[in-house]
């Protein structure tokens, strides 16, 4: 498979939700709790797209008779704010990866890790030394193949 990669900009508002959407269905999430962070997520991603604290990647199957192909994957990217941590003592920022999402046509084609090493790379580019991500059960065996670590998180529902 033959693949274009791009910038995700604000032109990619819808697609960038529906690989969210389908990555936490994936992960057996409710139709009806994903319809409403879909709903949410839009009105917070746009603003984020349009100047560029959500950045990223879409990779386009260019074999498909579209215009630049179709897109088939993607991963987003931010830098966060964060302060000096034992994991990053000199830097009070870190990248975060989310909404990593294959087609499942294309899967099992190296895609996702792709996907990663440009994540790396804009990280890179950017200064940022540290990143964090989290995982679906489905990305585990690759993030760690990758070098991602587990960490110490624990979250709770207020």
């Amino acid at each position: 498979m033959k693949v274009k990669v791009r910038a995700i900009g604000i032109g990619d508002l819808e697609l960038v939700c529906r690989h969210r959407e389908a990555m936490f269905s994936e992960a057996g999430r409710d139709a009806a709790t994903l319809a409403t962070m879909t709903e949410h997520f839009r009105v917070w991603l746009a603003p984020r797209l349009a100047d560029g604290r959500y950045f990223g990647f879409a990779l386009n199957d260019v074999n498909v008779d579209v215009k630049d192909g179709a897109p088939i994957a993607g991963i987003g990217l931010m830098e966060i704010d964060w302060p000096p941590h034992p994991a990053h003592p000199a830097q009070d920022r870190r990248g975060y990866v989310l909404n990593v999402y294959v087609e499942p046509h294309a899967r099992r084609r190296g895609l996702a890790r792709q996907l990663m090493q440009l994540a790396d790379e804009e990280f890179a580019r950017r200064g940022i030394r540290h990143a964090i991500l989290h995982a679906t059960e489905q990305g585990r065996d690759l993030y760690r193949q990758l070098g991602w670590g587990a960490t110490t998180e624990m979250a709770k529902t207020l």
